[in-house]
């Protein structure tokens, strides 16, 4: 591995499913292998979690002193990005990329600190567990019944030069976690009866393995120039063949203040990813009507989910939900349209297929001809025991104008066409 040319850093990210999977020693032995073979490698922060095989593969490394930092009397211990600046090593070893670090550093969170060490021409490996995608919030919290509180934007993954998958089946995992490999001894029940369950371990290797995939293919479709010549049949120079151009598409997500509402942005957002698209998310308030303090703070929220995945919010006030968003998709050049789910209370009536009644899908069907309308599936409805009386949590626009709830999580959405086919 060498220096990236325009001066920044290499970045290569060691992925897992879950703590324990081997991502820290798998970081380790191969900074190892870099420093053997002459290279300049230094520890900027290491984990080891107690773990003694992981903090053996360290031997031979060098690992720079942390930084102590003092938060409400408590001591605590960061990463010294200062001291990994002015080393500058070729190569540094930083784990845990979506730690918080303590308040009086220099940045609030660890892949921060890694971007700075980026820039300053410094190549790094670093490790991650698939649920502290800020996308797959949801998705993680529906499989495990865990709300990861500590996330990065999925851009610092989409933007590593490699991502190395550290699989391991969920029941070679368990072995590990029974035989004192991943926690302490009095620490190994609990984690069985609640994250370390088999079916949760299988779904997020199953979200892994996507992820990877999908990061994957997108690096694929990114077309590097042929360094060759062309030339015209009398062997001159040929003017370059522009490339290709693909078919832009561009996603709009309907959004309300509803606290599930990130729900859609999310799902919207991967949707988006898949397709190499751009992603705008619309909210639309009531006219002449200040928002409250609570509509304020879940503003800000939401300003702050779509910062992180890089979507672009816009905000417009009205009676009429349908007439604005078509507006909006029309201007915009939006391809897909995606909403939260229709409330069930008047089956078929309410997706304005049952007749006169109108509805939010129906009529953005009817103004949005040859535009994907996709309908967010709600988790809870697909419950057994689920009834038609149940009615899903505020979230996305519904089909009656008012609150639904969508779930990135699910892994199939209810589609409305509105023209031709496009696969996610």
């Amino acid at each position: 591995m060498v220096h990236m040319a325009n001066g920044r850093g290499h970045l290569k990210v060691f992925i897992g499913m879950a703590p324990g999977v081997g991502k820290t020693y798998r970081m380790l032995q191969e900074g190892a292998a870099e420093a053997e073979s002459g290279r300049d490698v230094a520890i900027g922060y290491l984990e080891p979690h107690g773990r003694a095989e992981t903090l053996a593969q360290a031997n031979g490394l060098e690992i720079l002193p942390r930084r102590a930092v003092s938060h409400r009397g408590t001591a605590l211990e960061e990463m010294d990005l200062p001291a990994v600046l002015a080393r500058s090593p070729e190569l540094c070893l930083i784990d845990e990329l979506a730690h918080t670090n303590a308040p009086g550093v220099e940045h609030e969170k660890r892949y921060e600190d890694v971007r700075e060490v980026l820039s300053a021409g410094i190549d790094v490996f670093s490790t991650v567990n698939v649920q502290h995608l800020e996308s797959l919030n949801d998705q993680v919290s529906q499989l495990t019944g865990t709300r990861v509180r500590e996330t990065i934007p999925d851009e610092v993954l989409s933007l590593a030069d490699e991502v190395v998958l550290i699989d391991l089946t969920p029941e070679a995992l368990i072995a590990r976690l029974r035989a004192g490999k991943v926690y302490p001894q009095e620490r190994v029940p609990a984690a069985l009866n609640h994250f370390f369950k088999i079916e949760n371990l299988a779904a997020l290797r199953e979200t892994a393995l996507r992820q990877v995939a999908e990061d994957v293919e997108v690096k694929r479709l990114v077309r590097v120039p042929s360094p060759g010549t062309r030339r015209d049949e009398e062997g001159r120079p040929a003017a370059a063949e522009p490339p290709p151009q693909p078919i832009a598409e561009r996603l709009l997500a309907l959004a309300t203040l509803a606290p599930h509402s990130e729900r859609v942005v999310r799902r919207a957002w991967r949707s988006a990813q898949r397709l190499d698209a751009e992603l705008d998310v619309l909210v639309v308030r009531p006219p002449g009507r200040p928002p409250s303090t609570e509509d304020r703070k879940r503003l800000e929220e939401l300003r702050r989910l779509t910062a992180m995945l890089g979507a672009r919010l816009r905000v417009e006030e009205g009676d009429d939900v349908a007439e604005i968003a078509i507006g909006v998709a029309l201007g915009l050049g939006s391809t897909y349209v995606l909403m939260g789910t229709p409330s069930p209370r008047r089956g078929l009536s309410r997706l304005g297929l049952g007749g006169a009644d109108r509805s939010l899908l129906g009529d953005l069907l009817r103004g949005l001809p040859g535009v994907d309308v996709r309908v967010v599936a709600d988790p809870t409805l697909r419950r057994p025991g689920a009834t038609e009386d149940m009615r899903p949590a505020s979230g996305g626009l519904d089909g009656e104008r008012g609150e639904g709830l969508g779930s990135e999580g699910s892994p199939r959405s209810t589609q409305a066409r509105g023209g031709p086919q496009k696969n996610y």
